[in-house]
């Protein structure tokens, strides 16, 4: 089975910026489906809390709500036991950096955007979003559950007095 494709939501007010940034992470990271853009930070809230993308790419100066307080704002409402997305927020303010990556961003990107920053970007979440994959499925895989069940049956039952010191037993 494949992986999933991986999905994205642009908060950029400029529309040119934000059409230049989707066409750039489109030849940075092909695969990447590119759900949403929208211009202000409660679109951005509502937008993400609809769509639970894997990646949020935020401007920080948007009309309404800055990205950092949408960051925060979708920290509160997002639901339980669903993954965070993974923030990048892209702005052409250096001053924000610390306050980012306190919100837990994955990356700061510099307006306007360098292609060779952008594709160190695009390898880290990629290589989160398979750690994330790898995660879920090891936690959530019927399959390792079955192997482990036929395991046991096949050693059969195991009483303290059998077990050998020092060897771990079957949970």
């Amino acid at each position: 089975m494949s992986p999933p494709t991986p999905t994205a939501l642009i908060a950029e007010d400029e529309p040119l910026l934000a059409a230049a940034l989707q066409a750039d992470l489109a030849r940075a990271w092909p695969s990447l489906q590119v759900l949403a853009c929208v211009g202000d930070g409660l679109s951005a809230v509502t937008q993400a809390l609809e769509l639970q993308p894997d990646v949020l790419f935020f401007d920080i100066r948007m009309p309404g709500m800055d990205g950092l307080d949408a960051a925060r704002a979708l920290a509160e409402d997002w639901p339980h036991g669903r993954l965070f997305p993974q923030l990048v927020f892209v702005t052409a303010y250096d001053q924000y950096a610390v306050q980012a990556f306190d919100a837990q961003a994955v990356d700061y990107l510099l307006k306007p955007v360098q292609r060779a920053r952008l594709e160190k970007t695009v390898a880290k979440l990629q290589t989160v979003c398979k750690q994330r994959r790898e995660s879920a499925a090891s936690a959530q895989d019927p399959g390792l559950d079955n192997t482990l069940a036929q395991l046991r049956a096949l050693l059969g039952p195991t009483t303290a007095a059998t077990r050998r010191p020092g060897r771990c037993s079957p949970a």
